[in-house]
Protein backbone atom coordinates (compact mmCIF):
# COMPACT_ATOMS: atom_id res chain seq x y z
CA UNK A 1 0.00 0.00 0.00
CA UNK A 2 1.35 3.43 -0.99
CA UNK A 3 1.50 6.37 1.55
CA UNK A 4 -0.44 9.64 0.61
CA UNK A 5 1.71 12.68 0.95
CA UNK A 6 -0.16 13.75 4.25
CA UNK A 7 0.63 10.19 5.54
CA UNK A 8 4.44 10.36 4.45
CA UNK A 9 4.79 13.69 6.10
CA UNK A 10 3.18 12.83 9.01
CA UNK A 11 5.64 9.72 9.48
CA UNK A 12 8.54 12.29 9.30
CA UNK A 13 7.08 14.89 11.05
CA UNK A 14 6.18 11.85 13.95
CA UNK A 15 9.57 10.53 13.54
CA UNK A 16 11.14 13.82 15.11
CA UNK A 17 13.38 12.59 18.16
CA UNK A 18 16.44 15.19 18.03
CA UNK A 19 17.52 18.87 16.89
CA UNK A 20 19.71 18.41 13.39
CA UNK A 21 18.85 18.94 9.50
CA UNK A 22 22.12 16.66 9.25
CA UNK A 23 20.31 13.57 8.67
CA UNK A 24 19.53 13.84 4.84
CA UNK A 25 17.04 11.42 3.54
CA UNK A 26 18.23 8.63 1.90
CA UNK A 27 21.91 9.13 3.88
CA UNK A 28 22.34 6.20 6.37
CA UNK A 29 24.14 6.00 9.50
CA UNK A 30 26.74 4.15 8.29
CA UNK A 31 27.59 6.30 4.82
CA UNK A 32 27.26 9.89 6.22
CA UNK A 33 30.57 9.53 7.62
CA UNK A 34 33.38 12.71 6.76
CA UNK A 35 30.45 14.43 4.84
CA UNK A 36 28.70 15.51 7.14
CA UNK A 37 31.82 16.91 9.14
CA UNK A 38 33.29 18.51 6.08
CA UNK A 39 32.73 21.93 7.68
CA UNK A 40 32.67 22.37 11.74
CA UNK A 41 32.16 26.19 11.43
CA UNK A 42 28.64 25.43 9.91
CA UNK A 43 26.39 24.32 12.41
CA UNK A 44 23.01 21.83 11.51
CA UNK A 45 19.99 23.43 11.92
CA UNK A 46 18.08 23.24 14.61
CA UNK A 47 13.73 23.24 15.30
CA UNK A 48 13.41 26.92 15.06
CA UNK A 49 16.53 28.24 13.21
CA UNK A 50 14.83 28.90 9.63
CA UNK A 51 11.74 30.55 8.87
CA UNK A 52 9.72 29.47 5.76
CA UNK A 53 7.08 31.56 4.31
CA UNK A 54 5.15 30.98 1.20
CA UNK A 55 2.99 33.28 -0.84
CA UNK A 56 0.82 33.30 -4.33
CA UNK A 57 0.68 35.99 -7.11
CA UNK A 58 -2.62 35.15 -7.47
CA UNK A 59 -5.48 33.12 -4.95
CA UNK A 60 -7.75 31.73 -8.31
CA UNK A 61 -5.70 29.71 -11.05
CA UNK A 62 -7.69 28.44 -14.00
CA UNK A 63 -6.57 25.26 -15.65
CA UNK A 64 -4.19 27.13 -17.95
CA UNK A 65 -2.16 28.60 -15.29
CA UNK A 66 0.74 26.96 -12.99
CA UNK A 67 0.34 27.16 -9.43
CA UNK A 68 3.39 28.88 -8.56
CA UNK A 69 4.29 29.08 -5.24
CA UNK A 70 7.61 31.04 -3.99
CA UNK A 71 9.20 29.43 -0.82
CA UNK A 72 11.33 31.96 0.81
CA UNK A 73 13.91 30.66 3.76
CA UNK A 74 15.07 33.06 6.32
CA UNK A 75 17.43 32.01 8.73
CA UNK A 76 16.27 33.73 11.82
CA UNK A 77 18.89 32.39 14.71
CA UNK A 78 22.29 34.40 15.40
CA UNK A 79 24.23 31.37 14.11
CA UNK A 80 25.39 30.68 10.52
CA UNK A 81 23.59 27.14 10.00
CA UNK A 82 22.95 24.47 7.14
CA UNK A 83 20.38 22.80 5.37
CA UNK A 84 20.09 19.95 3.28
CA UNK A 85 19.20 21.00 -0.56
CA UNK A 86 16.63 18.44 -1.06
CA UNK A 87 15.05 19.24 1.91
CA UNK A 88 14.11 22.67 0.55
CA UNK A 89 13.17 23.82 -2.67
CA UNK A 90 15.98 25.56 -3.88
CA UNK A 91 16.89 23.23 -6.88
CA UNK A 92 13.37 22.43 -7.42
CA UNK A 93 10.81 20.43 -5.53
CA UNK A 94 12.46 17.18 -5.33
CA UNK A 95 11.09 15.54 -2.15
CA UNK A 96 7.30 15.63 -0.89
CA UNK A 97 7.63 18.78 1.04
CA UNK A 98 4.26 20.21 0.75
CA UNK A 99 1.05 19.57 2.29
CA UNK A 100 -1.63 19.94 -0.57
CA UNK A 101 -4.99 19.14 0.45
CA UNK A 102 -8.53 19.75 -1.41
CA UNK A 103 -11.74 19.52 1.30
CA UNK A 104 -9.39 17.70 3.87
CA UNK A 105 -8.10 15.15 0.85
CA UNK A 106 -4.32 14.94 0.13
CA UNK A 107 -3.68 15.81 -3.29
CA UNK A 108 -1.33 12.62 -4.79
CA UNK A 109 2.65 13.07 -5.11
CA UNK A 110 3.59 11.98 -8.14
CA UNK A 111 7.19 13.65 -8.27
CA UNK A 112 10.54 12.19 -8.21
CA UNK A 113 11.08 9.23 -5.85
CA UNK A 114 14.76 8.93 -4.93
CA UNK A 115 16.90 6.81 -3.90
CA UNK A 116 19.84 9.42 -2.18
CA UNK A 117 23.41 8.63 -1.36
CA UNK A 118 25.18 10.11 1.22
CA UNK A 119 25.21 14.07 1.10
CA UNK A 120 28.01 16.22 -0.32
CA UNK A 121 29.24 19.59 -0.03
CA UNK A 122 27.38 21.03 -2.65
CA UNK A 123 23.92 18.92 -1.03
CA UNK A 124 23.82 22.03 1.40
CA UNK A 125 22.54 25.68 1.87
CA UNK A 126 24.12 27.77 4.14
CA UNK A 127 22.76 30.37 5.54
CA UNK A 128 24.04 33.32 7.58
CA UNK A 129 22.39 35.08 10.73
CA UNK A 130 18.69 36.88 8.55
CA UNK A 131 20.15 35.61 5.58
CA UNK A 132 17.05 34.51 3.06
CA UNK A 133 16.98 32.52 0.19
CA UNK A 134 13.80 32.53 -2.38
CA UNK A 135 12.64 29.86 -5.01
CA UNK A 136 9.76 29.84 -6.91
CA UNK A 137 7.98 26.25 -7.59
CA UNK A 138 5.16 24.55 -9.68
CA UNK A 139 3.12 22.58 -7.72
CA UNK A 140 0.87 21.27 -10.59
CA UNK A 141 3.99 19.39 -12.10
CA UNK A 142 4.53 17.28 -8.98
CA UNK A 143 0.98 17.09 -7.00
CA UNK A 144 -1.73 15.59 -8.78
CA UNK A 145 -4.13 18.87 -8.82
CA UNK A 146 -6.53 17.11 -11.27
CA UNK A 147 -9.96 17.76 -9.08
CA UNK A 148 -11.44 21.83 -8.96
CA UNK A 149 -11.92 23.25 -5.93
CA UNK A 150 -10.27 25.41 -2.83
CA UNK A 151 -6.65 23.94 -2.05
CA UNK A 152 -4.44 24.30 1.23
CA UNK A 153 -1.06 24.44 0.38
CA UNK A 154 1.46 24.85 3.54
CA UNK A 155 4.99 23.79 3.58
CA UNK A 156 6.44 21.09 6.07
CA UNK A 157 9.32 19.25 6.02
CA UNK A 158 11.54 17.21 8.37
CA UNK A 159 15.36 15.48 7.88
CA UNK A 160 14.80 11.56 7.34
CA UNK A 161 15.95 10.76 10.69
CA UNK A 162 13.39 12.85 12.30
CA UNK A 163 15.46 15.50 13.91
CA UNK A 164 14.22 18.83 12.56
CA UNK A 165 11.17 20.09 11.13
CA UNK A 166 10.78 23.26 9.06
CA UNK A 167 6.41 24.46 8.36
CA UNK A 168 5.12 27.59 7.33
CA UNK A 169 1.88 29.94 7.06
CA UNK A 170 -0.98 28.07 5.08
CA UNK A 171 -1.97 29.29 1.22
CA UNK A 172 -5.85 28.73 0.29
CA UNK A 173 -5.96 29.05 -3.29
CA UNK A 174 -8.74 28.14 -5.39
CA UNK A 175 -7.25 25.46 -8.57
CA UNK A 176 -9.22 24.72 -11.31
CA UNK A 177 -8.57 21.47 -11.96
CA UNK A 178 -5.98 20.30 -14.57
CA UNK A 179 -4.54 16.52 -15.65
CA UNK A 180 -1.16 15.82 -14.34
CA UNK A 181 1.20 15.67 -16.56
CA UNK A 182 4.88 14.32 -15.94
CA UNK A 183 7.92 17.20 -16.15
CA UNK A 184 9.80 15.03 -18.07
CA UNK A 185 6.93 13.31 -20.16
CA UNK A 186 8.70 14.49 -23.18
CA UNK A 187 12.44 12.99 -22.52
CA UNK A 188 13.85 11.52 -24.84
CA UNK A 189 12.97 7.76 -25.05
CA UNK A 190 16.25 6.73 -26.32
CA UNK A 191 16.26 3.50 -28.58
CA UNK A 192 13.36 1.32 -26.94
CA UNK A 193 13.02 -2.07 -27.85
CA UNK A 194 10.06 -4.40 -26.68
CA UNK A 195 10.20 -6.46 -23.67
CA UNK A 196 13.75 -5.35 -23.00
CA UNK A 197 16.46 -3.15 -21.67
CA UNK A 198 16.43 0.58 -23.59
CA UNK A 199 19.19 3.13 -22.39
CA UNK A 200 19.07 7.09 -23.26
CA UNK A 201 21.53 9.70 -22.82
CA UNK A 202 24.13 6.95 -21.87
CA UNK A 203 27.80 6.63 -22.84
CA UNK A 204 28.90 2.77 -24.68
CA UNK A 205 30.59 2.50 -21.53
CA UNK A 206 27.64 3.17 -19.28
CA UNK A 207 25.76 0.75 -21.84
CA UNK A 208 27.96 -1.69 -20.45
CA UNK A 209 27.68 -1.07 -16.68
CA UNK A 210 23.86 -0.43 -17.16
CA UNK A 211 23.06 -3.68 -18.67
CA UNK A 212 25.38 -5.91 -16.41
CA UNK A 213 23.81 -4.30 -13.44
CA UNK A 214 20.10 -4.94 -15.49
CA UNK A 215 20.98 -8.88 -15.32
CA UNK A 216 22.19 -8.63 -11.83
CA UNK A 217 19.24 -6.95 -10.61
CA UNK A 218 17.23 -9.75 -12.90
CA UNK A 219 19.32 -12.74 -11.31
CA UNK A 220 17.92 -10.89 -7.46
CA UNK A 221 14.70 -10.79 -8.18
CA UNK A 222 14.79 -14.72 -9.91
CA UNK A 223 15.91 -15.56 -6.75
CA UNK A 224 13.95 -13.55 -4.29
CA UNK A 225 10.95 -14.95 -6.27
CA UNK A 226 12.66 -18.57 -5.65
CA UNK A 227 13.17 -18.12 -1.90
CA UNK A 228 9.43 -16.68 -1.30
CA UNK A 229 8.05 -19.38 -3.23
CA UNK A 230 9.41 -22.01 -0.38
CA UNK A 231 7.53 -22.51 2.91
CA UNK A 232 6.61 -19.48 4.50
CA UNK A 233 8.11 -19.27 7.89
CA UNK A 234 9.65 -16.32 10.35
CA UNK A 235 13.04 -16.92 8.72
CA UNK A 236 15.82 -14.49 9.60
CA UNK A 237 15.99 -13.21 6.07
CA UNK A 238 12.24 -12.47 6.16
CA UNK A 239 12.22 -10.80 9.63
CA UNK A 240 15.20 -9.05 9.19
CA UNK A 241 14.08 -6.99 6.55
CA UNK A 242 10.40 -6.89 7.14
CA UNK A 243 9.72 -7.76 10.50
CA UNK A 244 7.38 -9.74 12.09
CA UNK A 245 6.30 -12.69 10.54
CA UNK A 246 2.83 -13.43 9.52
CA UNK A 247 1.23 -15.46 6.41
CA UNK A 248 -0.41 -12.46 4.83
CA UNK A 249 2.79 -10.15 5.13
CA UNK A 250 4.90 -12.98 3.17
CA UNK A 251 2.14 -13.17 0.54
CA UNK A 252 2.43 -9.69 0.19
CA UNK A 253 6.24 -9.81 0.03
CA UNK A 254 6.19 -12.77 -2.63
CA UNK A 255 3.45 -10.54 -4.76
CA UNK A 256 5.62 -7.89 -4.94
CA UNK A 257 8.83 -9.78 -6.19
CA UNK A 258 6.82 -11.73 -8.76
CA UNK A 259 5.47 -8.06 -9.92
CA UNK A 260 9.33 -6.94 -9.75
CA UNK A 261 10.54 -10.09 -11.61
CA UNK A 262 7.72 -9.95 -14.51
CA UNK A 263 8.80 -6.06 -14.87
CA UNK A 264 12.36 -7.35 -15.87
CA UNK A 265 11.73 -9.98 -17.80
CA UNK A 266 8.45 -8.64 -20.06
CA UNK A 267 8.42 -4.61 -19.58
CA UNK A 268 10.07 -2.56 -22.04
CA UNK A 269 12.50 -0.99 -19.42
CA UNK A 270 14.48 2.25 -20.15
CA UNK A 271 17.76 3.03 -17.70
CA UNK A 272 18.05 7.32 -18.39
CA UNK A 273 21.65 8.04 -17.75
CA UNK A 274 21.18 11.93 -17.62
CA UNK A 275 20.87 12.13 -14.11
CA UNK A 276 23.54 14.21 -12.75
CA UNK A 277 22.18 14.51 -9.03
CA UNK A 278 24.27 13.12 -6.22
CA UNK A 279 21.60 10.13 -5.53
CA UNK A 280 21.47 6.67 -6.80
CA UNK A 281 18.55 7.08 -8.54
CA UNK A 282 14.94 8.34 -9.40
CA UNK A 283 12.16 7.14 -10.79
CA UNK A 284 8.13 9.24 -11.23
CA UNK A 285 5.89 6.10 -9.91
CA UNK A 286 3.15 6.43 -12.50
CA UNK A 287 5.56 6.85 -15.29
CA UNK A 288 6.52 3.11 -15.81
CA UNK A 289 9.07 1.90 -16.72
CA UNK A 290 11.74 4.63 -17.08
CA UNK A 291 14.63 4.64 -14.31
CA UNK A 292 16.79 7.81 -13.94
CA UNK A 293 20.36 6.33 -12.52
CA UNK A 294 22.25 9.45 -10.98
CA UNK A 295 25.73 10.01 -10.20
CA UNK A 296 26.21 7.81 -6.76
CA UNK A 297 25.06 5.00 -9.27
CA UNK A 298 28.07 4.96 -11.18
CA UNK A 299 30.45 4.31 -8.04
CA UNK A 300 28.50 1.45 -7.01
CA UNK A 301 29.61 -2.01 -6.82
CA UNK A 302 27.24 -4.19 -9.35
CA UNK A 303 25.85 -6.35 -6.72
CA UNK A 304 26.10 -6.40 -2.65
CA UNK A 305 24.76 -3.99 -0.24
CA UNK A 306 23.67 -0.65 -2.00
CA UNK A 307 24.52 -2.03 -5.57
CA UNK A 308 23.79 -0.71 -9.01
CA UNK A 309 21.53 -3.56 -9.41
CA UNK A 310 20.02 -4.05 -6.10
CA UNK A 311 19.73 0.18 -6.80
CA UNK A 312 17.26 -0.97 -9.62
CA UNK A 313 15.47 -3.57 -7.51
CA UNK A 314 15.02 -0.34 -5.59
CA UNK A 315 13.41 1.51 -8.30
CA UNK A 316 11.62 -0.70 -10.34
CA UNK A 317 9.62 -1.60 -6.78
CA UNK A 318 8.10 2.17 -6.61
CA UNK A 319 6.54 2.31 -9.33
CA UNK A 320 2.86 1.80 -9.08
CA UNK A 321 1.74 -0.53 -11.31
CA UNK A 322 4.46 -2.91 -9.48
CA UNK A 323 4.85 -3.04 -6.05
CA UNK A 324 4.04 0.72 -5.22
CA UNK A 325 6.39 1.16 -2.57
CA UNK A 326 7.80 4.75 -0.54
CA UNK A 327 10.58 5.96 0.88
CA UNK A 328 10.14 5.18 5.04
CA UNK A 329 13.73 4.79 5.75
CA UNK A 330 17.22 4.53 3.57
CA UNK A 331 19.93 2.25 4.80
CA UNK A 332 20.63 -1.05 6.53
CA UNK A 333 20.41 0.26 10.08
CA UNK A 334 17.09 1.90 9.35
CA UNK A 335 16.04 -0.56 7.22
CA UNK A 336 16.17 -3.16 10.17
CA UNK A 337 14.72 -0.59 12.36
CA UNK A 338 12.04 -0.30 10.57
CA UNK A 339 11.27 -3.77 10.46
CA UNK A 340 11.30 -3.87 14.34
CA UNK A 341 9.44 -0.86 14.96
CA UNK A 342 7.00 -0.96 11.92
CA UNK A 343 6.54 -4.36 9.56
CA UNK A 344 3.86 -2.40 7.85
CA UNK A 345 5.91 -0.03 6.71
CA UNK A 346 9.17 -2.27 6.11
CA UNK A 347 6.91 -4.06 3.94
CA UNK A 348 6.21 -0.73 1.80
CA UNK A 349 9.69 0.29 2.11
CA UNK A 350 11.94 0.10 -1.00
CA UNK A 351 15.52 -0.11 0.32
CA UNK A 352 13.64 -3.09 2.54
CA UNK A 353 13.21 -4.94 -0.85
CA UNK A 354 16.37 -3.67 -2.04
CA UNK A 355 18.27 -5.32 0.75
CA UNK A 356 16.40 -8.36 0.90
CA UNK A 357 16.71 -9.27 -2.82
CA UNK A 358 21.09 -8.36 -2.27
CA UNK A 359 20.98 -10.63 0.61
CA UNK A 360 24.78 -9.17 1.63
CA UNK A 361 25.57 -10.09 4.02
CA UNK A 362 23.54 -13.52 3.24
CA UNK A 363 20.88 -14.39 5.78
CA UNK A 364 19.03 -17.47 5.77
Amino acid sequence: MSLTPRSRLNWWIGAVASVSLLGACGAPDERAGDALESNETVQDAVAGDVAVKLSVEKSSLAARDNVLVSVTMTNVSSRTVRLLKWHTAVDGLKEDLFKVTANGVSAEYNGRHYKWAAPQATDYLNLAPGESVSSKVDLSSVYDLSKTGTYDISFGSASHDGVSELSSNSLTVFIEGRPFVSPEAEAAPGTVDAMALSTANCTSARVTSVTTAFNSAKTYANSAVTYLGGTPSATTRYTTWFGTYSSSGWSTIKTHFTSIKSAFDTKSVIVDCGCTDSAYAYVYKNSPYRIYVCNAFWSAPNTGTDSRAGTLIHEMSHFTVVADTDDHAYGQTAAKNLAKSSPTNARDNADSHEYFAENTPSLP
